[in-house]
């Protein structure tokens, strides 16, 4: 197996279409097609079963596999190397967050990285999902969960003060509420994760047991958009919330866990120009009061 067909060989491992494969690789699906045909017959065995829900590997197609994700291992720690090797400040910079960090801290400390480095190309991709930075789906990822690896570059960039916030339309309307009411007659704007961890939801440490739920969002920019525009009361960072102009309920309150967010990076790359150069403005940028967002 030589590496460009290992590479089409593991897309439709991950994908099971020669049109899913051939878009994640940038080639037409013919091409995918002929180079799995030219393998299949290099190797004398079938490795897919052409089945209605798509490509199924076979039992040579799971031993093949194995051999494959070893030889895709060992060309990424060769690539990791020989770009730890590499001193100028340029190429592509791929980073992941959510969008409330993209949006609020990380597109300002791109601008000024661009002023430094303007050969220094950052992608970044908004989700909440753990991009693997191992694979190279990422080379620097801002996470609100610290990541288990022992393996990895792991630095808290961020632990902010958690409070509850309403607009001044909402308070118009409902009214502030009372701590010891638990919400009662109130709306609420929920974090979806948070549903998942137990039966009833707490507010800046208030269970709200006699709070209605009126909208969920697996989003923390979409809970803070929520807030203002007057659907219910949700916590966000203190910082966010006073900057958005929203007023904080009970502020002697807030959530037991602060805010936290991890920057991640593999150790190899840490070592690269331009991943060291970008990291250090990105990181920088959760310094919220140095950046003007007291």
């Amino acid at each position: 197996m030589n590496w460009d067909d290992t590479r089409i060989f593991l897309a439709l491992t991950r994908t099971h279409s020669l049109r899913a494969a051939a878009r994640s690789l940038g080639v037409d699906q013919a091409t995918v097609g002929r180079r799995l045909n030219a393998l299949e017959s290099e190797l004398g065995a079938k490795l897919f079963l052409r089945a209605k829900d798509g490509y199924l590997l076979t039992a040579a197609g799971e031993t093949a596999l194995a051999a494959a994700r070893r030889m895709e291992s060992a060309a990424m720690d060769l690539r990791s190397k020989i770009e730890g090797q590499d001193e100028n400040p340029s190429g592509i910079v791929r980073v992941t967050a959510t969008d409330s960090i993209a949006i609020d801290l990380l597109l300002p400390a791109v601008e000024r990285l661009q002023q430094h480095w303007p050969n220094i190309r950052v992608d970044l991709e908004v989700s909440t999902q753990l991009l693997s930075l191992g694979r190279r789906q990422a080379d620097i990822a801002f996470r609100n969960v610290r990541p288990e690896s022992p393996e990895l570059v792991v630095r808290r960039v961020a632990s902010w003060p958690v409070g509850l916030f309403a607009s001044e339309g909402y308070l118009a309307r409902f009214g502030e509420p009372v701590v010891d009411d638990e919400l009662r007659g109130h709306h609420l704007v929920a974090y979806g994760p948070y549903l998942e961890q137990g039966p009833f939801l707490s507010m800046a440490g208030v269970l709200a047991r006699q709070a209605r739920i009126a909208m969920s969002v697996r989003s923390s920019l979409l809970v803070r958009e929520a807030v203002a525009a007057g659907i219910g009361l949700g916590e966000m960072p203190v910082w966010m919330g006073e900057r958005e102009g929203l007023v904080r309920i009970w502020p002697q309150r807030r959530r037991p866990n602060d805010y936290e967010v991890w920057q991640v990076m593999h150790p190899d790359l840490q070592r690269t120009a331009r991943v060291r150069a970008a990291a250090q403005f990105l990181g920088d940028a959760f310094d919220v009061q140095a950046v003007g967002i007291g």
